[in-house]
């Protein structure tokens, strides 16, 4: 069989199209050895041909723009599959390229085909159209009528309602004429991709055609694509050859689309059922509330498990001990089965009314519960969860993190710790897991309990998720941006991770110090070396999950702020991977080098009264020394912030009367610790110390000129000019292993310090930008709005690290009455001294009407436009307070859902708002 491609494709100069694929003429993936296609000046196209071996039954491939100069474009999407028909004696494949970085192009992601646009399970078969009139006088003795010239129409279209089918009319007979009441109806059998095949009955002749929109309900095409007809020349499509016609994308009459969701940690939902903290049978309670209310989509916050050490400190859901195991709070016990003991049934009921009593979530308390129940569920099942083939099979699929995980959790309760360096020598490294967890070990108890765990965690969670699919509602969720320094992952694979470095952010509005999350960077250079296999089984695993994620802080892929191990707070950090200035360089630029004057800690008397006041002396005596010149220094068993830290913690232990007197001046000995201008990077390398213009050693610099220089010349330059290229390269090295490992549509927490390159580069791989209008991208703007927001992106009034709305707007009352009059317009009018629901409404529509693909509000927001339903104090909404390094994450919706979802009276208004904006219809 003869198969010819042929694609329309208007190259520049020194541009041309190969095509390369699965077969030897194809190259076989080899890009050297792909198929040249030759250009044809009259019709515009670019085509070759080959011969199909005869036992080939389909032939994969793609199109590649080569550059004189060795450039090389792949065309964006999946590899291109052709089923290869017994019958024909040619093909000829029509197709057009698939351009990359275009918006439409995030719509085949599992958000809208696995949720949004998900396929009805019917089918619809592909032949509908009206059949061709018979012809006439055909007698014996007549020669065979010859191979009809077939045509198979196929257009790749995830947008379209799940009731409508795609269709075509045409101009050729066997089309009906342009009959819309007999359209050709195509197959959704490979959705998102549509097709169906018939004979022309007019070959000879010019196609004309364009696709719609059938509804099978009312007998009708709802829809036709705007533009001009599409063509297929006369005579393109000949006896005994079919002709794909692989068409470009279907074009709407509407505008793009685009979506509202709600975002709310699993952790602070609160149903009937619940022990105390949401679980994962609760999301379908808030997926029934998002249908109810308009909403296409559920945000949550990470839900990996974070038991470490089984105090508060576990409540942050950003440091897990396992990138892939589930949190067990989000457990519901009874939907593992019933209690048989009727004490432990009573018992049960009676923590679930106490703990569902508070106005929070009691972390310790509902662990505690939440473990004691697991142990007794789990001898009550144990027989029957291990003869369960899912079980067994569960445990199959997911053996690599799994045995692992049920290993480290059962040593952190034998051993009473999770950091394993503390553990026995024999368990430092994670040997022969696979016959320490084995089945009929002695000890297997401790290690059944963890695959019992996650066995059902795991199911529950599917269950939710499944649940939304089937209401075309998607569920969204959260990747940490790094990993618990005590963790099964640092465990096992510690040459992954640079365990004696700390991750965090540089100073931003949430904290002035900068933020420091103690977690270990990566080692970046490690993991290129498998193409980021690590990387691509972690979204392969949340892909288990979500048909959306949010990447934390994805900045961390372009450059990660790194501190040194012996930092407490943020400051004394850096952007890695830098380009560090040597000390010639700083001389050259700066004029002088004095490595003491601005590398070390800088320490005067009078800072020290200011700083301290009366304890000045005291602070003095105890934490640092002069030399012979006067010259102020830290002693140094107290050098560092972490040595600080210690020797505090030391001494609250040992003298509890001075309490009082360490807390108050803990903070500034940090302070002074943080007082350099440059930091060490090694090899006579320096790095400038961020916000260095912020400090009183920059201030009391001799001169003028040095302060300019230090910050016009060489600060501004190195932290926004010096590395917008290297650190763009280092998005598009590591990034497109992350985005291409599955089908998810992906966002991006992009807040903070954002490099110049990092908006490109997100459209460049299709990843959506979040826009929160009160901390704008452009430092030039005091709040955003929503109208100016780039389609692939997401506009929201906060994150979980900053206060609600009606928090927010109580705040600062000068800051509220610029915002009320420029951003809200209502000039010259006084601004409400309380966020009235009639205001949150106005917020919240301004920001459904944006051009944005989606507006995702917290929960907290929505109930502000009713009186009835928000809770009295708005600050007690706030879920995270990032320059709180202690805070523990405890926030509880005051509601049940069980109530939100009977709240009519409110639940309408908010789904006409949501409709009025035009988000969530296909078209």
């Amino acid at each position: 069989m003869t198969l010819t491609f042929s694609l329309p494709y208007r190259t520049t100069y020194g541009q041309r199209l190969v095509v390369c694929g699965s077969l030897p003429a194809l190259g076989h993936w080899n890009l050297t050895q792909a198929l040249p296609l030759a250009y044809d000046e009259a019709t515009t196209r670019w085509s070759a041909s080959l011969e199909v071996p005869a036992d080939a039954t389909a032939v994969i491939y793609k199109y590649v723009l080569l550059f004189e100069g060795g450039g090389v474009v792949w065309e964006w999407g999946d590899n291109r599959t052709l089923a290869v028909p017994a019958s024909p004696a040619s093909l000829t494949v029509r197709d057009f390229w698939r351009a990359p970085a275009q918006p439409e192009n995030e719509l085949f992601t599992a958000a809208f085909t696995k949720a949004l646009f998900r396929r009805p399970p019917h089918h619809p078969g592909i032949g509908t159209a009206s059949p061709a009139p018979a012809k006439k006088g055909a007698a014996k003795g007549k020669k065979a009528v010859p191979a009809p010239a077939s045509v198979r129409f196929q257009l790749e279209a995830p947008r379209v309602d799940p009731h409508h089918q795609v269709c075509v009319l045409g101009s050729d007979p066997a089309l009906g004429n342009w009959d819309n009441t007999h359209p050709l109806i195509l197959s959704d059998a490979t959705y998102p991709a549509w097709q169906a095949e018939l004979a022309l009955q007019s070959p000879d002749q010019e196609l004309r055609y364009k696709y719609g929109f059938w509804d099978p309900r009312r007998h009708a095409v709802v829809q036709l694509e705007t533009g001009d007809d599409r063509v297929l020349p006369a005579g393109s499509a000949q006896p005994g050859t079919l002709t794909v016609l692989a068409d470009e994308g279907f074009r709407y009459a509407a505008q793009p689309w685009r979506g509202a969701g709600v975002a709310m940690p699993v952790f602070s939902l609160r149903s009937e059922k619940g022990l105390g903290v949401g679980e994962f049978s609760d999301l379908k309670l808030l997926i029934d509330w998002a249908e109810k209310t308009g909403l296409n989509l559920v945000q949550i916050l990470p839900i990996n498990d974070t038991t470490a050490t089984h105090t508060w400190v576990d409540s942050y859901p950003y440091a897990a001990i396992s990138v892939f195991a589930l949190h067990p709070q989000y457990l519901h016990l009874e939907g593992i089965a019933e209690l048989k003991d009727k004490a432990a049934r009573a018992e049960l009921a009676s923590l679930r009314e106490e703990l569902n009593a508070k106005d929070f979530v009691d972390y310790e308390a509902v662990m505690n519960a939440k473990w004691k129940f697991l142990k007794l569920l789990y001898q009550q099942e144990k027989k029957k969860f291990l003869a369960d083939p899912e079980f067994h099979a569960f445990k199959a699929e997911q053996a690599n993190w799994l045995v692992p995980y049920a290993a480290f959790s059962a040593l952190r309760e034998r051993f009473g710790t999770a950091d394993f360096n503390q553990w026995p020598r024999e368990f430092h490294a994670p040997t022969g897991l696979a016959q320490l967890t084995a089945e009929h070990g002695p000890d297997f108890d401790e290690f059944g309990l963890h695959f019992f765990t996650q066995f059902h965690l795991d199911k529950q969670l599917r269950a939710a998720v499944d649940y939304g699919r089937r209401r075309g509602v998607v569920l969204k969720g959260d990747l940490p941006i790094g990993i618990y320094r005590h963790s099964v992952d640092a465990w096992t694979q510690p040459e992954l991770y640079h365990l004696d470095q700390q991750a965090g952010a540089p100073p931003d509005d949430f904290s002035t110090s900068g933020q420091n999350w103690r977690f270990p960077t990566y080692n970046w250079a490690r993991m290129a070396q498998d193409n980021y296999k690590w990387w691509r089984e972690r979204l392969g695993h949340l892909a288990r999950y979500f048909d959306a994620l949010r990447i934390d802080h994805i900045l961390g892929f372009f450059r990660i702020w790194e501190m040194p191990e012996n930092s407490v707070e943020g400051l004394l950090g850096h952007f890695s991977p830098a380009l560090p200035l040597h000390r010639d360089e700083i001389v050259r630029r700066l004029g002088w080098f004095d490595y003491g004057r601005l590398c070390e800690p800088y320490i005067r008397w009078h800072l020290l009264e200011r700083t301290f006041g009366n304890d000045a002396q005291a602070v003095f005596d105890e934490f640092m020394t002069a030399d012979q010149y006067g010259a102020i220094q830290l002693k140094p068993q107290v050098s560092s912030q972490r040595l600080i830290e210690t020797y505090v913690d030391e001494q609250l232990a040992a003298s509890p009367e001075r309490t009082e007197f360490l807390l108050r001046v803990r903070p500034g000995l940090y302070h002074f610790v943080n007082e350099v201008l440059f930091l060490p990077a090694g090899n006579d390398f320096y790095h400038p110390r961020i916000t260095l213009n912020k400090t009183a050693s920059f201030a009391e610099l001799a001169d003028d000129e040095s302060r300019r220089r230090l910050y016009d010349d060489i600060y501004v330059d190195f932290f926004f000019r010096r590395h917008e290229e290297f650190w763009r390269e280092q998005g598009l090295i590591k990034l497109p292993a992350v985005r291409y490992a599955t089908d998810m549509l992906i966002c991006g927490e992009d807040l903070g310090m954002v490099p110049a390159s990092v908006p490109g580069v997100m459209h460049q791989l299709g990843i959506l930008g979040l826009n929160i209008q009160r901390m704008p991208s452009n430092p030039a703007t005091e709040f955003g709005h929503p109208n100016d927001a780039p389609y692939l992106s997401v506009v929201t009034t906060g994150s979980h690290d900053m206060s609600t709305l009606r928090g927010w707007w109580e705040e600062d009352r000068v800051r509220t009455q610029r915002y009320y009059e420029t951003t809200l317009g209502h000039w010259r009018q006084l601004a409400p001294y309380y966020c009235e629901p009639w205001v949150v409404r106005e917020v919240l529509s301004q920001h459904l009407y944006s051009p944005a693909m989606w507006a995702i509000f917290p929960l907290q927001d929505f109930l502000g436009m009713d009186t009835s339903l928000r809770r009295a104090n708005p600050h007690d909404e706030q879920i995270n307070v990032p320059s709180n390094p202690q805070h523990f994450w405890k926030y509880r919706l005051h509601l049940t859902l069980e109530e939100l979802n009977d709240a009519v009276g409110f639940n309408e208004p908010v789904r006409a708002l949501v409709e009025a904006s035009g988000r969530g219809p296909a078209y």
